[in-house]
């Protein structure tokens, strides 16, 4: 329907007002001669409104005199139309096509950098690294490398575990994900606070810097403030910014589920095979032959071989060999002993990735569940740890 609107426009079209006593007769000749006439609306006896092409009004000006109606047009609309009123405006097309120039110029072009995902690293910082490389506001889009701009983050911010550089409209975006950083690598002249990377008891807090939101005994949730740098003054309502400093002990906790078969299918082959023959033209498959393969439960196996391949062009027709090698699944019921040691080895080693270098293990614990034919195993691992990481304040 919208295209139809479209195409309508670009052709141009009428609203035209017809008067007479053979307005039926009118529209029935029209008809016969294919001039189409849209939104037909009868106003009174003698009175109809309707739109119709250009091409339909000028064939209906014969119809209208030879049936003895009278036609006017009410209004004019599409493109045609539009292009005449502004033939003879020549200061208004000037300004469209300026405007236009312009719009194109101006949309090629950054004017805004912004980070995403930056709490421990100064925004600033990140801005002032792609300026000192020539990436600031102002340059053509054209002239931004992507992956020149995440291999230049990366350079200097070793720390980033994930980063996407993406241009939206006039916007070039940096999106980035941290790990957790020493403190002393974050600038000092920066204000920050010290929050919870994750949740845990409060065990001890040293607050060297700034003021300590939190106290002994006190649970705390991933990104909760443990040291602000936001200092209010004890004499005025002034309100100043720190550099906070210190460290926050707690008591956390890391757990980890596996779940293992208890009866487990084991493929054993029979040493019967069935074979098939095919060929492949441009990545298609043909099979010679092809019929039912005769095993209930098998391993396939393909083996491609080109017809030609000759300084590196390989000629676009493989044989193809399938192989179906006939197994039988068998049950094999394993020890549950074993199970469980593998398994708590298995969640052990996961939880060990996810441990803070600097934490003290104060307690292990696993526990097993059957249900059915599935072992579970679930490892608890608390700890001792510094929970606390910076979290730059935005000026």
């Amino acid at each position: 329907m919208l295209a139809i609107k479209i195409w309508n426009y670009i052709k141009g079209y009428v609203i035209i007002r017809i008067k007479g006593l053979t307005l039926e007769r009118l529209l029935n000749l029209a008809l016969s001669k294919d001039i189409y006439l849209r939104n037909v609306n009868r106003l009174d006896s003698s009175t109809l409104e309707g739109t119709v092409s250009l091409e339909g009004y000028r064939a209906l000006e014969e119809i209208v005199q030879k049936l003895g109606c009278e036609m006017e047009v009410v209004k004019r609309r599409g493109l045609p139309f539009f292009l005449d009123r502004i033939r003879y405006r020549k200061t208004f097309i000037f300004g469209l096509m300026l405007f236009i120039v312009l719009s194109i110029f101006l949309s090629s072009i950054i004017w805004k950098i912004e980070i995403i995902g930056a709490e421990q690293t100064p925004k600033e910082e990140i801005i002032k690294l792609l300026e000192e490389n020539n990436i600031k506001k102002g340059l053509f889009k054209h002239r931004i490398d992507k992956e020149d701009v995440e291999g230049i983050i990366l350079a200097e911010l070793d720390y980033l575990s994930f980063i996407d550089v993406r241009i939206n409209g006039v916007k070039l975006i940096v999106e980035i994900k941290e790990l957790d950083i020493d403190p002393e690598r974050v600038d000092s002249s920066y204000p920050c606070n010290i929050v919870a990377r994750k949740k845990g008891v409060v065990v001890k807090v040293i607050a060297k810097n700034g003021e300590a939101l939190v106290e002994k005994g006190e649970i705390v949730e991933e990104n909760d403030v443990l040291i602000s740098g936001v200092i209010e003054s004890e004499n005025s309502d002034e309100i100043y910014l720190v550099h906070a400093e210190g460290q926050v002990l707690a008591q956390t906790r890391y757990s980890h589920m596996v779940e293992t078969p208890i009866v487990k299918l084991e493929k054993v082959e029979t040493g019967n095979v069935y074979k098939q023959r095919g060929i492949i033209i441009n990545g298609k498959g043909i099979r010679f032959l092809s019929g039912e393969i005769p095993f209930e439960n098998y391993i396939e196996e393909v083996e491609e071989k080109s017809i030609f391949n000759f300084l590196g062009f390989e000629f676009p027709i493989k044989f193809v060999n399938y192989i179906y090698r006939e197994v039988e699944v068998k049950e094999i019921k394993q020890d549950i002993d074993f199970l469980k040691q593998a398994s708590k080895l298995e969640a052990t080693e996961e939880i060990n990735k996810q441990l803070h270098k600097s934490c003290e293990i104060i307690s292990r614990n696993a526990i097993y569940t059957i249900d059915g034919n599935i072992l579970r195993t679930k490892v608890t691992i608390e700890t001792i740890e510094d929970i606390g990481k910076i979290q730059i304040i935005s000026n």
